[in-house]
């Protein structure tokens, strides 16, 4: 079933918690990748990006971020509203979604984490990409607990990729780096530049209308980090992409965003001080007038089927409430 033909479904479907006034849905991205990349089976290809986009457009009320918000404060939210959104700085999301976004008219927000712009890789890119490019036979991860593991194909290769993530993600700054470094040097391989980013890229965003949030410098897990290199890396993000877009960014997204595991009530109260209007975790469930401006949910769209997506978006507008998040400091 199409994107489409879920649209026209939904319009008759005036019973579901989508309808409802008083709430909309935060969607979260990452990439729109240009073809199927079955080594990132999560991430979105641009033909079902077009797709979807299309339908939400036709269907439901996609509003910005920052007119979402104030109508939310104002009680004067449409029905089935929803909001965009992604994560991180990609460049696929200058060359590839905004394209998408501007013939559908839709006004998306992204949260970049600045210390990748300019040639930088996410941590996480770089052990995809390391065990997507790696010329070895095999690799000895006794070092991770992980064993000696063999390379074969790209299914292998994607579950290893899963299972380092799980090993590294957690880390803190410098052993992360420490850690990449060594899996880099092991694999034999050097990684590409050119996936994050640039700060043209950053503006042409900007001045296509769109909406640039803080996501901090170098992504870390906020929980693990000391009082300073918190404060440091969300401040610090903020003031250079301020400086890139010549006005200091409005709202924020938690590095991975899971309440009390990647980011604690210490942590909100930096955003807070930190001048922003409002912040988002990655709790499933919408945004209503019960919700802490800066622990705001969002919900993925990580679904095989069109039928599914549409379905599990009209029940998360029914998700009252967020009671995985975690106590704000007053």
């Amino acid at each position: 079933m199409s994107y489409q033909s879920v649209g026209l479904k939904l319009g008759g479907l005036r019973s579901l918690g989508g309808w409802r006034p008083d709430r909309f849905t935060a969607l979260i991205f990452h990439r729109v990748v240009p073809e199927k990349d079955p080594m990132v089976p999560g991430e979105v290809y641009a033909a079902v990006f077009d797709s979807l986009i299309g339908m939400l457009a036709d269907t439901y009320n996609v509003l910005p971020l920052d007119d979402a918000l104030e109508l939310r404060r104002a009680g004067k939210l449409p029905p089935r509203a929803v909001v965009i959104t992604f994560d991180d700085g990609y460049e696929d999301n200058f060359s590839v979604a905004l394209p998408i976004l501007k013939r559908h008219g839709v006004v998306a927000a992204f949260f970049v984490a600045s210390g990748f712009l300019s040639g930088g890789m996410m941590f996480n890119d770089r052990v995809r990409e390391t065990i997507r490019l790696t010329q070895r036979d095999e690799l000895n991860l006794d070092w991770l607990d992980l064993s000696v593991r063999k390379l074969g194909p790209v299914e292998t290769r994607e579950r290893l990729v899963e299972e380092l993530l799980r090993r590294i993600k957690y880390m803190s700054l410098d052993v992360r780096e420490a850690a990449l470094v060594r899996l880099e040097a092991d694999a034999g391989v050097s990684l590409p530049t050119g996936m994050m980013m640039s700060p043209a890229q950053l503006r042409g965003l900007a001045d296509a209308g769109m909406i640039v949030g803080g996501h901090t410098v170098n992504h870390p897990i906020l929980s693990v980090l000391d009082d300073k290199g918190a404060r440091e890396e969300i401040e610090r993000n903020r003031d250079e992409l301020g400086s890139i877009l010549g006005h200091v960014p409005r709202f924020f997204a938690y590095p991975n965003g899971k309440p009390g595991a990647d980011y604690s009530a210490r942590d909100v109260e930096l955003v807070r001080q930190a001048g922003y209007e409002a912040a988002f975790s990655t709790s499933i469930g919408s945004v209503g007038p019960e919700s802490d401006v800066f622990q705001l949910p969002r919900f993925t769209p990580w679904d095989r089927t069109a039928g599914r997506f549409a379905l599990r978006l009209a029940h998360n507008f029914l998700r009252v409430g967020a009671p995985q998040l975690v106590e704000s400091v007053r």
